[in-house]
């Protein structure tokens, strides 16, 4: 029994890779996921999947971010910038599509990369994701935070300044923002169908404030407002020194306001509010049939997502002049601008709700690929041990919901706003080079969707994501070397030794000496 096993594994192109640069074949990854231990309980279906992609991409982006862009850099053609970005994700999520209906394991980029370039890749994607994600979530919840008190202090509750995060040269606590992560973190232990759930509810309460902007929106428009819609060409300085994106250091490349180029700007900006929807591939290994839903549930919330958000920047370009938008709430103050301060209010109640689905998903994806990197023994195995009610890999979401939630409660939102969103993009990078590698390496694995035109459609995933990147500031750079340095070390500390794929093969290569 054991030889046949072993012919299977040889013939399925088990065994590819050495030292570090060793793969764990798909076939391995799927049957880690039937250890009683180990296996997460599926229970996510299409609708869950694209759920969780709307609550997790529809957030600040779509509050702050559209008012912004359209008065500093693309004017009412902020609409197209939007557009171009969508473009730039749907590269990205093709390759996703393939790679999770291929691979339903959790742990996304990092579990792709396993199966196609190696353990050290991977590690140093899973090593960035988890650092990204658990950020992001701090982040959320500081902003949350902030809009509640802003709701509290209008109904006349002013909460006292110790429990309102710290200030500048003062200690304090962020009372709200803490409570957030501790309340989400122990509704993802529950169970992930209570987090649908709950996601529903939350996600269907921020959509239908979106379309109450849109459809009560559309009402103010005056035509004029629209003129120019591509405003005429300004210089920008793009900054100095490590503020300066890095193509600007190293091609003398000034990036330019408004104007044809300003939407390519604005592209670059705005493509961070798309920034979410690859965490449905976390969730592959809930969900009852990950081939067919996960490509749905990505495609699917890529594709409302955008339209949402071209809908909300044609309207609010529409409803004031885009050089009087307001850079801290747009939508709000432009309801406000035309003497609706009742709609205002409804749209700052949309986004606490809305930041709180954006919070729960961003837990929810670091802690699969925690756990993802604890199973494969890269990061210590006490962590993938899931629940035996709730199915649900508890240890690694409580102990990154508490190291959340003192982050998110003793630092400030200027800290945590320096998140490096390098990471996602070099995810991009690495996933949409997998895929072309998988397909020569391992033809022969079914594949319930195919990314089309091949390679040509991951290759221009991989230039479109480095072209933003080098759009990032060099600071950013700086910081995502530093922390991937760390990375190796600890690596090649702990992880290489401790890796059940090096185990397993040093294993069988006793047993055939």
């Amino acid at each position: 029994m054991s030889g046949t096993s072993g012919e299977t594994a040889r013939g399925s192109g088990g065994g590819r890779g050495k030292g570090v640069l060793r793969t764990k074949t798909i076939e391995q990854s799927i049957q880690d996921t039937e250890e009683p231990e180990h296996a997460l309980r599926k229970s996510l279906s299409a609708l869950d999947l694209t759920v969780f992609g709307v609550g997790v991409v529809i957030g600040t982006g779509i509050f702050v971010l559209t008012g912004k862009i359209a008065k500093e850099t693309a004017g009412p053609a902020v609409a197209l910038a939007f557009v171009a970005a969508g473009l730039v994700c749907a590269l990205a999520a093709l390759c996703y599509a393939e790679f999770a209906s291929t691979v339903p394991v959790a742990g996304s980029a990092y579990t792709f990369s396993y199966a196609s370039l190696g353990e050290l890749p991977a590690w140093i994607i899973g090593w960035d994701l988890v650092l990204e994600l658990a950020l992001g979530c701090a982040v959320v919840a500081v902003g949350w935070s902030g809009y509640v008190r802003s709701l509290l202090d209008t109904a006349g509750w002013q909460v006292p300044d110790a429990l309102s995060g710290p200030k500048s040269g003062h200690f304090g606590f962020d009372l709200f923002a803490c409570l957030l992560v501790l309340l989400l973190t122990a509704i993802l232990v529950v169970g992930m169908k209570l987090s649908s759930r709950v996601t529903s509810i939350v996600v269907g309460v921020k959509v239908a404030v979106v379309l109450v902007v849109v459809i009560v929106g559309s009402f103010f428009i005056k035509g004029g407002n629209y003129k120019p819609f591509v405003p005429p060409t300004e210089p920008s300085s793009g900054g100095d020194g490590l503020a300066a994106p890095l193509a600007q250091l190293m091609f003398g490349f000034t990036p330019s306001n408004f104007g044809v180029m300003g939407i390519f700007s604005a592209a670059a900006v705005v493509f961070f509010a798309f920034i979410g929807f690859d965490i449905v591939a976390t969730a592959a290994e809930e969900t009852h049939n990950p081939q067919r839903d996960v490509p749905r549930g990505i495609l699917g919330s890529l594709a409302i997502c955008t339209v949402l958000y071209v809908a909300v920047s044609v309207v609010v370009t529409g409803m004031q002049k885009y050089s009087s938008l307001t850079v801290d709430a747009p939508l709000a103050d432009a309801f406000k601008a035309v003497g609706h301060p009742f709609w205002a209010g409804l749209i700052s109640f949309g986004a606490v709700v809305g930041l709180t689905s954006v919070c729960m998903i961003l837990l929810l994806g670091q802690s699969r690929v925690f756990f993802a990197m604890s199973r494969d023994g890269l990061l210590p195995t006490v962590f993938s041990r899931v629940h035996p009610r709730f199915g649900t890999p508890y240890r690694s979401t409580i102990a990154l919901g508490l190291v959340v939630a003192v982050v998110a409660g003793f630092t400030s939102i200027d800290v945590l706003a320096e998140l490096v969103n390098i990471g996602t993009l070099f995810a991009f990078v690495v996933v949409a080079l997998g895929v072309i590698i998988l397909r020569r390496t391992r033809p022969d694995v079914p594949r319930s969707f195919r990314t089309p035109l091949v390679p040509l459609v991951p290759v221009l995933s991989v230039l479109a994501s480095l072209w933003l990147m080098l759009n990032l500031p060099a600071e950013t750079w700086l910081r995502f070397g530093v922390w991937m340095v760390l990375g190796f070390v600890v690596y090649f500390v702990y992880g290489q030794r401790h890796s059940r794929v090096r185990a397993e093969r040093k294993g069988n290569g006793s047993r055939a000496a």
